[in-house]
């Protein structure tokens, strides 16, 4: 096969991959995006696969809103205070990642992960949303959001690894309602580390529309399974947790390796 049509290929596929976990956890884009671009796509700068993720995961978190808002599992209040406060997170942290070493920057995001995959299993059975709204819920969102979107922007990703323990923990609501509510913010975090990172010339367009390409198609895959799975108590938030901590080995196997 021509390699030039296999590379294609790749980015789409590995697009897909992205686009079915955003739909299906409402995380694991930037999670998955970054090391299939590194290791798979064959991109070598990982600030440039880490600004190519950003805008990928931006466009396909907004079209796999589209799904989980028409079933009615996004709670639109809660969003838009988890994203006002978090895309002021996520530009000055992506202005303080550009700064540092990619692959530190690496290195950091997988610990990072194991520690919240812990957090999602620890509390996973209070995840049914019999305690939403919780009390002081605005404000809790708003200090919430600003953390995870201070992260999300300083490793580059969406944060939806984030945003949705986050939005649980903050609010109380169900796994499902924090999936959809998460793409909205995964898509304006992203969008906004996209931009920083664009502007340093840090993101590789053709690839990134391949990625996005291929990611509505995972999107839709990934909403059926998302529905399916929510009537199973904790079956979501024990699959959030077993991707998170299963890509993070990767990564850090990689990066000693390296």
């Amino acid at each position: 096969m021509d390699p030039t049509l296999l590379h294609h290929l790749l980015a789409m596929l590995c697009g897909s991959a992205v686009g079915f976990s955003l739909a299906l956890i409402g995380g694991g884009g930037s999670i998955l995006a970054v090391p299939l671009l590194l290791y798979v796509v064959g991109l070598r700068d990982p600030h440039v696969a880490i600004g190519t993720s950003a805008l990928a995961v931006a466009a396909n978190a907004f079209a796999n809103l589209i799904p989980h808002a028409r079933a009615g599992n996004v709670r639109w209040p809660a969003a838009f205070m988890f994203a006002a406060t978090g895309v002021l997170g996520a530009f000055l942290g992506s202005s303080l990642g550009k700064i540092i070493d990619g692959h530190h920057l690496l290195v950091l995001f997988a610990l990072l992960m194991m520690v919240i995959a812990a957090l999602m299993l620890r509390g996973r059975r209070g995840h049914d949303g019999t305690g939403y709204p919780r009390r002081y819920m605005f404000p809790r969102l708003g200090i919430v959001g600003l953390g995870a979107g201070s992260l999300s922007g300083f490793f580059g990703i969406g944060g939806g690894f984030l945003i949705v323990p986050g939005l649980v923990f903050a609010s109380g609501m169900g796994m499902i309602d924090a999936i959809g509510t998460s793409l909205f913010c995964v898509g304006a975090f992203a969008f906004t580390a996209a931009v920083n990172y664009a502007v340093s010339g840090w993101v590789a367009w053709p690839v990134a529309l391949e990625f996005i390409a291929g990611g509505i198609v995972g999107g839709w895959l990934g909403m059926l399974g998302a529905q399916n799975l929510s009537r199973k108590r904790g079956a979501l938030s024990i699959l959030f947790a077993a991707i998170v901590v299963a890509v993070a080995l990767f990564m850090l196997v990689k990066s000693v390796l390296r």
